[in-house]
């Protein structure tokens, strides 16, 4: 079972070669997605391993380009702060060895130190609990059948990683990980963890709600 992953960028110098070489394993089809950087990005990632496409900024846009450049039975799309575990492709592998699960996520772990960021990670596994909405920062993996069939990465301006998850649990089971992704705490850091948990929850409603996308946007980008 071939994996191929995708890693949006924009201007993630600081980030990227982590990133990079957490995903590189042998076999897997790596692929850096940059909307125009103008930090050193392409430029590290390619010297981390990753094959580089360039193109229009937007998150939902670069992910879809770097599928369209990758080969591989399953999709891996990962966020340039964040970094996968030892194991990862086993682990994705053994969950989609059930050919009733469509697609998954890890679970989530900050590389923050405190309290505050371990009860946000369990707040995260609580959300996932209930609902069943990880976010893109958890890695979401796909079986490409799967993706081409509910028409690819959602072609919108935000929050592209919960109608993805919505539309994979359309066709089968979203298997979520014990093995965690660890991530950067940057927007909970300089924004505040409760002002951003709250943003995020209340932007989670409003999505749920049918609310106008670039509404939702452009309240949380402030």
């Amino acid at each position: 079972m071939k994996i191929a992953v995708v890693i949006p960028a924009v201007d993630e110098a600081q980030h990227i070669t982590d990133a990079v070489v957490s995903a590189r394993v042998p076999g897997v089809d790596l692929v850096v997605s940059d909307g125009q950087s103008l930090d050193g990005t392409r430029e590290r990632a390619a010297l981390a391993g990753a094959r580089v496409v360039v193109g229009e900024r937007g998150r939902a846009r670069q992910l879809r380009r770097g599928v369209e450049a990758t080969r591989g039975e399953v999709v891996l799309l990962l966020h340039a702060d964040t970094r996968l575990p030892p194991g990862w492709t086993d682990a994705v592998r053994d969950a989609l060895a059930d050919g009733q699960v469509a697609g998954g996520a890890f679970r989530l772990r900050f590389d923050e130190p405190g309290a505050a960021f371990r009860v946000l990670e369990w707040g995260v596994r609580l959300r996932v609990a209930c609902f069943g909405l990880p976010y893109g920062d958890q890695a979401i993996f796909v079986r490409r059948r799967v993706l081409e069939d509910v028409g690819g990465i959602p072609d919108v301006d935000f929050m592209e990683d919960l109608d993805l998850v919505r539309a994979i649990k359309t066709r089968g089971r979203l298997r979520v990980l014990t093995l965690p992704v660890t991530t950067s705490g940057r927007r909970y850091r300089e924004s505040g963890v409760l002002r951003t948990v709250c943003l995020h929850l209340a932007a989670a409603l409003l999505w749920k709600a049918g609310a106008p996308r670039d509404r939702i946007a452009a309240w949380v980008r402030g």
